[in-house]
């Protein structure tokens, strides 16, 4: 039984707890209740966390504290929507305790624990309870009450996963939304995952192993049955490849809505001279294909998850293209890292202010360009960009002080984390949707004092209610409505109109939600699933309802959502 952590054993806990995490997401992405489609929690810590076991494996550490402050670095660079945020936290506030340790004990390391959570708490604007933060908070409570009591390490550990099970279960009981749902917090289960890795670590039950980056392949999720696995693959082939750009400033948003319309789990990677593409599809060669558009294909891996499901079935080994991983491993070895040297990425002030936004779809994109922004981010309902992913695109900008808007509510603290990590002042104007975000800046000046600019825009995105049009992608039964997957979703400020069958009856709701803030001006917004002329069908509905409106139709391209509207 071990009594203290050293270095090694720190690192090994957290690839352990990356490996655990990744067998586990599916399971926590299903315990999301809402039914629209989102960047899921599981994916979102899976993605955070991995960032940091990537940073671990590339060296060796002397001390705790150094290994902690390694996790807790790229933790906080890699942080993807609201739950990688408060993970990222959690991890923070560990560091801080073991800071100058060369190892740690029970009261150590509990202690770093209870340290991370008053992190966490402390950056949370308005913490709710039933969340990560009730399971952790009970969690590292229990596990320093036991290690106060002379407990070991490890049974200091198994007293904070007890407490944290039944806080977990507790969730159910502490969130309105997720006792009608019959569900437990995700994010709380996530904690869970890791903390019990973390243990499993400690006792030499799990070895991580060399495993390189995970990329999300379906081979990691291979733990339970062949049926299950089975049942869970929509798409047959995991894919993987890199692709040399033909040029440093290659758009690869078209690329990144053809692989989405293809499959699934797409995540694509890129610096000024290669991309990575990891995508679930059933065309792997329509992917390959697609690709060289944007460059010269140089490494390619694709294995049949449908196949490895069935070898596990028969208890033999699924085949894995381990060749590929390790010449693939070598070329990333050969990239630069961004967070070694953050210098080469600062832009030359060469202004007071500069205005960076995250959106997705090009016609999105364009509009937020011509109203001044310097820099986009690429992101949004179901691509929450990371911290590093922000971070960069303020560097780039030319200004002394940039203006961040996030422009979706899980976006928020991702952003907010970018303050402390530059020279720059950075303020993040809290826009909880792409139609705030523009308003907004319909309203800056140049100009204007900061404090004015602030008030301004502040009044400006208040201003503006914001419906969505989406799909459902799951049954469920959400705040009075049974919801089937693939019914129309409409949401006005973020609460649920109802779900239909047709857009007529939905627009027709809609609007006389719509109709209690007396608009002045409607603007829709529509997707790149949408043609030009339903968009118009769609406005003439509104103009119907709102004849003293000023009603516009723009083409937003963007993708999840078929409909912006934007009422002021």
């Amino acid at each position: 039984m071990k009594d203290y952590i050293d270095a090694a054993a720190f690192k090994e806990m957290i690839l352990c707890a990356d490996a655990a995490l990744h067998k586990n997401i599916q399971a926590i992405n299903d315990l999301n209740v809402f039914p629209v489609p989102d960047g899921d929690t599981g994916t979102n810590m899976g993605l955070t966390i991995n960032n940091a076991a990537t940073e671990l494996r590339k060296k060796d550490f002397d001390t705790v504290s150094a290994a902690a402050d390694c996790v807790a670095g790229a933790l906080l660079r890699g942080a993807r929507g609201n739950s990688g945020v408060i993970l990222s936290l959690l991890f923070r506030g560990i560091s801080k305790r073991l800071k100058g340790l060369d190892t740690a004990g029970a009261v150590e390391f509990t202690g770093a624990m209870s340290d991370g959570v008053t992190a966490a708490y402390k950056a949370v604007m308005k913490p709710a309870e039933g969340t990560i933060l009730t399971v952790s908070r009970l969690s590292a409570k229990a596990a320093s009450k036991a290690a106060d009591k002379g407990a070991s390490l490890e049974d200091a550990l198994v007293a904070g996963i007890n407490a944290g099970h039944l806080a977990l279960e507790d969730t159910i009981n502490q969130n309105p939304v997720l006792k009608k749902a019959g569900v437990i917090d995700a994010g709380g289960k996530g904690y869970m995952v890791i903390l019990e890795a973390i243990l499993a670590s400690l006792r030499g039950e799990v070895i991580s192993g060399e495993e390189g980056d995970r990329d999300y392949s379906e081979s990691d999720l291979f733990s339970g049955s062949g049926d299950v696995l089975m049942e869970s693959i929509t798409f047959a082939f995991d894919t993987v490849y890199v692709v040399r750009k033909s040029s440093p400033d290659v758009d690869l948003e078209p690329l990144r809505r053809y692989l989405s319309s293809i499959g699934d789990s797409l995540v694509i990677s890129d610096d000024d001279e290669i991309f990575k593409v990891h995508v679930h599809t059933d065309m792997p060669g329509n992917a390959l294909n697609e690709s060289q558009k944007y460059g010269t294909l140089e490494l390619a891996k694709i294995e049949n998850m449908v196949t490895q499901a069935e070898q596990l079935k028969a208890g033999k080994k699924a085949q894995t293209t381990d060749d590929l991983e390790k010449i693939e491993e070598e070329l990333e070895k050969k990239q630069a890292d961004p967070a070694a040297d953050d210098e080469e990425y600062i832009a030359d002030s060469e202004k007071d202010y500069g205005i960076v936004a995250v959106c997705a779809g090009q016609g999105m994109a364009d509009l937020f360009l011509e109203l001044g922004v310097d820099n986009i981010v690429t992101g949004g309902q179901t691509m929450n960009p990371s911290t590093d992913d922000i971070l960069k695109a303020v560097q780039h900008t030319p200004a002394s002080t940039v203006f961040v808007f996030p422009n979706n509510k899980n976006i928020i603290m991702a952003a907010e984390q970018c303050v402390s990590l530059t020279e720059k002042k950075v303020i993040v104007m809290p826009s909880r949707t792409v139609p705030q975000g523009i308003s907004a800046l319909l309203n800056f000046d140049p100009n204007e004092s900061e404090e004015s600019l602030v008030g301004a825009m502040g009044e400006a995105m208040g201003n503006v209610h914001t419906a969505m049009v989406t799909y459902a992608a799951r049954d469920s039964d959400f705040d009075g409505h049974t919801i089937h997957a693939g019914e129309y979703l409409a949401l006005l400020d973020g609460s649920l109109i109802g779900s239909y069958t047709n857009t007529k009856t939905l627009f027709k709701e809609l609007s006389w939600a719509i109709d209690d803030f007396h608009p002045e001006f409607i603007t829709v917004y529509y997707g790149e699933d949408v043609r030009e002329e339903e968009a118009n069908a769609a406005a003439e509905t509104i103009i119907g309802n709102f004849p003293d409106a000023e009603v516009s139709v723009v083409n937003g391209g963007q993708p999840v959502y078929y409909y912006m509207i934007s009422a002021e």
